[in-house]
């Protein structure tokens, strides 16, 4: 159970600092303004996210992460939730602390998907897992509405 959850953890990390520098060469590679590059650098950064979530069950496959598709599913859920959660937190002004942030976002998506689609894992905890997800999404609305200038 721990190498299967350690295994996609670190691929995860590995595709999350790829996926962050990917995102900062193609909007390098804009190099206009911000408003008139806004739904090109959107277009782009959506694009790239999808290529590199599908990617991500053949790069499991390779590194024998077994049910590949099912974990790269369940991480890019649990990804769509963290990048909920992180709205609800200051943005970095560095570009240090994105990558680490990057890595580590991925990193928990994919330990927690590798950990929930293990096989033989009791129900209670894939609930478990879910749940602890999933409580993540009132929590950043939470903290996103009282962040909020009234």
């Amino acid at each position: 159970m721990a190498g299967r959850t350690g295994r996609s953890a670190g691929v995860y990390a590995a595709l999350g600092l790829l996926w962050w520098a990917t995102i900062r060469l193609a909007r390098r590679g804009m190099s206009c303004g911000d408003w008139p590059c806004l739904a090109p650098s959107v277009a782009a950064l959506v694009l790239i996210t999808a290529a590199f979530l599908a990617g991500a069950a053949w790069v499991l496959g390779r590194v024998g992460v077994a049910h590949g598709r099912r974990v790269a599913v369940r991480a890019a859920w649990t990804l769509a939730v963290l990048r909920l959660a992180g709205e609800a937190l200051p943005s970095w002004t560095a570009s240090w602390p994105q990558a680490v942030t990057a890595a580590a976002a991925f990193a928990v998506a994919g330990g927690a998907a590798g950990f929930a689609t293990t096989p033989g894992l009791a129900a209670r905890w894939r609930r478990l897992t879910a749940f602890g997800v999933l409580a993540l999404v009132p929590l950043a609305l939470m903290a996103i509405w009282l962040r909020a200038p009234l």
